[in-house]
């Protein structure tokens, strides 16, 4: 197996974003293996209680500061957004603005309580997917944010079908239904997914 293959619902690197591959890895497993530790670090640095109370999570600079944690070890354009077009997203040169409409929304359903605290972190999550800001890691990263806004609401963190959603197989091929869903305004499953 190489190391860019892509499966469904994988987000296809430009061979210049490949290129900024920091670690000298051969195959995909390695990969996500390399991701993964990276991520760990990341969830501790956004989970913890003292950060939690510290930074601002739904401000455009933290979700670019999430994404770098969760990817510099692995990627020279971590925290970057993406300057290219890829097979899910809006055009690249809306990220900003789209970002912040959805910050702004999301700040508006918190002050409100426009929905339950759960139902507003899917959605936030459901929306950041379908910006897709990043090169990669965009479903990792809205996951982790999400749960960043559950612990904010004090909710428990979301246990996403238990299992590896990176992973190809039924976990990732329900995700991905799940989003799909999402994607025709159903957020009933996304948010049962989230929670399963």
């Amino acid at each position: 197996m190489t190391l860019f293959t892509t499966g469904e619902g994988n987000t296809p690197l430009s061979p210049d974003e490949q290129a900024d591959l920091i670690p000298n890895l051969a195959t995909k497993e390695e990969l996500n293996q390399w991701e993964r530790e990276n991520i760990v670090v990341a969830y501790s640095w956004a989970l913890d209680r003292k950060t939690l109370a510290k930074q601002d999570a739904l401000s455009e600079p933290y979700l670019r500061e999430l994404h770098r944690r969760m990817f510099n070890e692995t990627w020279r354009w971590a925290g970057m957004y993406r300057t290219t077009e890829k097979n899910i997203g809006i055009p690249h040169h809306q990220i900003r603005e789209q970002l912040a409409v959805l910050i702004g929304n999301t700040r508006y359903w918190i002050e409100h309580k426009t929905f339950p605290p759960d139902r507003i972190a899917i959605r936030f999550h459901h929306r950041l997917v379908f910006i897709h800001p990043f090169a990669n890691g965009n479903g990792r990263h809205a996951r982790l944010m999400a749960d960043v806004l559950a612990k904010l609401s004090g909710r428990p963190d979301f246990t996403w079908g238990g299992a590896d959603i990176v992973a190809q197989g039924n976990i990732r091929r329900g995700y991905i239904d799940a989003l799909r869903a999402a994607d025709k305004n159903d957020i009933e499953p996304l948010l049962a997914f989230a929670r399963s």
